[in-house]
């Protein structure tokens, strides 16, 4: 049997979340942005109850198409409030269509969400050496410095801990242990 990260392993969901996703480059701007939600959605809960409900936040959700998901209006939101599938949060449902509309202003200044985010890390991923749980940071000073610029562009729910969840999600960082099987995977895995 491989080993994996600890967090990986409490049931089918979560091992083929961490085997298959978590800590991949990822560049895709519709993926991008369904992180981006989905680890704002996040903010104080697990991420279990998120991946437990995230094919019930696409459908809900458009696909993650921000481009659709930015012209949500009152009814839209007021829908989504009642809707029992996904996390019924009243500022991060909300958050998410501001988020859009930032998503998308970033598209046009920078060509692509993914030029803009891949920037802070040069685009290649930071490789850390961790061996235990405990050693993972919530945040750091590159996530924080992340999180100012998006408040700054208008983005919400983007603290510094969300933003360095999505940086592992993402794979900006590759944050599997080292004695993973996904830790030297990850780290050959070509744009």
């Amino acid at each position: 049997m491989c080993k994996r990260c600890d967090w990986g392993t409490s049931n089918e969901l979560m091992i083929k979340y961490h085997d298959m996703e978590w800590g991949v480059p990822l560049h895709d701007e519709k993926k991008l942005f369904e992180f981006f939600v989905l680890e704002g959605f996040q903010a104080g809960l697990s991420w279990q109850i998120v991946l437990n409900k995230r094919e019930n936040f696409r459908k809900v959700f458009d696909n993650f198409d921000p481009v659709i998901v930015a012209k949500y209006d009152e009814k839209k939101l007021a829908e989504l409030i009642q809707d029992k599938s996904i996390i019924r949060n009243k500022q991060k449902i909300a958050a998410c269509v501001n988020n859009a509309q930032c998503f998308l202003e970033v598209q046009k200044e920078f060509g692509s969400f993914d030029k803009y985010i891949w920037g802070f890390v040069d685009y290649k991923p930071i490789v850390n050496s961790f061996s235990s749980l405990k050693e993972l940071p919530a945040k750091t000073q590159l996530s924080e410095q992340i999180s100012a610029d998006l408040k700054k562009r208008g983005f919400k729910f983007v603290g510094s801990t969300v933003i360095y969840a999505h940086m592992q999600a993402t794979g900006m960082v590759n944050d599997h242990l080292v004695d993973c099987f996904r830790y030297s995977e990850v780290n050959t895995v070509k744009d």
